[in-house]
């Protein structure tokens, strides 16, 4: 595999991307815990893994199968290359979840593929055993970490629910072969190392989740301050990334603290040159929302709204595609139903999710055409078409299931590898 590691756009042509196949443990999530799990509803695995499996085989079809890689395997191969940050790892999780020291004996024990299935699931079949909690969130892989530029930004999550995960995510970072190279020439930022993060004197913790962070160009990286990403952890990344040079400009985009707005990917996502898609009343209208610029040498610039920054400082023919076409109650509705949460396989070229009727009036007047993925990788199976031949379309994704955990297409990636 190559070992390069890059991303300087969110709609680059993207070449190499971590996802994450509904796993067992989502089926145990029981209504009484599902709040404490981060999940909104329980949900149906069987069609879940179905929905995204369509997911997968979209990415697949413009990336190449050996372009998307899967959590699990890189946790099972990551297991295999690196005994002592394997031993660390587990000691960690083992101390985080208050496990008997015994229980190391035990995993250690068990076969890599074994092992990463109980890490991931919290389930020993073996002994029909609850070891963990289940991480029903790890799906929304673009939370775990994100590439800026030749960085990469290990992520800390804000709930305790998704504290493994981050464990799994930073040993994963640290031991693969894929990210040596990173590590080595120290192109690994860990937002966990309390030496470099520590809480603030007033006692405010550093959290920031990939879903707030976003790379417009190489010169500006955006972060929500969100229900899940605290200010004091984005001044704290601000000083690494101008100090290390990695952007020229840092943008912190405040949003209002709510469930309903938990990153900022769920108000707006790129999709194109001149096209961003988003929620009218945060992004266009300001509502509960401003935004700070920073730029080496302590200058800070100040907009009202995302729109007028974009448009001022990124690119003055942005247009703005709404979520609900702009109107009450839809573009609540399709919103809340990740009508603004896309990811852009190449510029033009989207996923989403096949739910939002109004949002889809939206594209079609924007010049772009809509078709199901189903009908699409028909096509490509039946050499009617090609990936390459795709231009200007938004592919809609089926969702009954995938929307109900609430999150997008843009949370279900972690892209690594895009073209400049």
């Amino acid at each position: 595999m190559a070992s390069q590691i890059f991303v300087s756009s969110e709609i680059g042509a993207l070449r190499r991307v971590i996802i994450h196949r509904p796993d067992e443990g989502i089926s145990r999530i029981s209504p009484k815990r599902s709040e404490e799990l981060l999940f909104d509803d329980i949900v149906y695995l069987p069609k879940m893994q179905e929905e995204h499996d369509v997911f997968t085989d979209t990415l697949r079809a413009f990336l190449g199968k050996e372009n998307v890689l899967e959590t699990a395997e890189l946790l099972e191969e990551a297991l295999a290359s690196d005994d002592e940050s394997k031993l660390e790892m587990l000691d960690k999780i083992i101390d985080y979840e208050e496990l008997p020291s015994s229980y190391k004996k035990l995993l250690l024990s068990l076969p890599n593929e074994v092992l990463t299935k109980v890490l991931i699931t919290g389930y020993y079949a073996a002994e029909d055993h609850f070891l963990f909690d289940p991480i029903p969130n790890f799906i929304f892989t673009r939370d775990i970490a994100v590439t800026a530029n030749d960085h990469v930004i290990i992520t800390k999550p804000a709930k305790v629910a998704r504290f493994r995960e981050n464990f799994l995510t930073r040993f994963i970072f640290w031991a693969h072969p894929i990210f040596r190279k990173l590590r080595e020439e120290g192109r690994i930022i860990n937002l966990n190392r309390v030496e470099e993060f520590p809480p603030s004197k007033r006692g405010e913790m550093v959290s920031i989740e990939g879903g707030d962070v976003m790379i417009l160009n190489e010169d500006y990286l955006l972060i929500g301050c969100s229900e899940r990403t605290t200010s004091y952890a984005i001044k704290s990344l601000k000083d690494v990334l101008l100090r290390k040079g990695v952007v020229k400009n840092v943008v912190q985009i405040n949003i209002p603290n709510d469930r309903s707005f938990m990153h900022i990917d769920t108000v707006f996502t790129q999709i194109n040159h001149d096209h961003i898609v988003a929620y009218k009343p945060i992004v266009l209208d300001g509502l509960g929302s401003y935004v700070e610029v920073f730029s080496k040498g302590g200058m800070v610039r100040h907009y009202p709204t995302v729109q007028e920054f974009i448009l001022k400082e990124v690119n003055p023919n942005m247009e703005f595609i709404l979520s609900g076409g702009g109107e009450s109650p839809y573009q609540e509705r399709e919103q809340w139903t990740d009508g603004c949460n896309l990811v852009a396989l190449k510029p033009g070229v989207a996923l989403t999710y096949d739910r939002n009727p109004k949002t889809e009036e939206a594209f079609a007047k924007a010049g772009y055409r809509v078709v199901h993925a189903r009908e699409l990788l028909a096509a490509f199976q039946d050499g009617i078409l090609k990936p390459a031949e795709i231009h200007n379309t938004i592919i809609m994704l089926p969702s009954n299931e995938l929307s109900r955990a609430r999150g997008g297409s843009h949370c279900m990636t972690c892209p690594i590898e895009r073209a400049p």
